[in-house]
């Protein structure tokens, strides 16, 4: 029997590997959605060649659907900054109070 890769929520990831190193390291997730469309959210750190070492935090959020039994990723929306991601918890707060 053969495995397809991202058949499930719980197989995808940002991990990303190139040359026998993690170019992208995902330090979490979280799953917002399950289904035919799936949003998940990623912390994740990028290895910086020049620097020799990862970068501090990012974050993304992904949305994916399912098509013939494996799910790929339809769009992204990368939270650029710690100040963008409080303004955007703040937001949500205000709205959702």
């Amino acid at each position: 029997m053969t495995t397809i890769p991202n058949a499930t929520v719980e197989d995808l990831t940002v991990n990303y590997e190139e040359n026998g190193q993690l170019i992208v390291k995902e330090l979490d997730k979280v799953v917002l959605t399950k289904g035919a469309w799936a949003t998940l959210m990623f912390r994740y750190q990028q290895w910086e060649e020049a620097k020799g070492a990862y970068s501090t935090d990012k974050y993304v959020i992904r949305r994916y659907r399912k098509m013939n039994g494996e799910y790929k990723q339809q769009s992204k929306f990368v939270i650029s900054s710690p100040a963008q991601g409080q303004k955007i918890i703040e937001t949500l707060s205000q709205w959702i109070e």
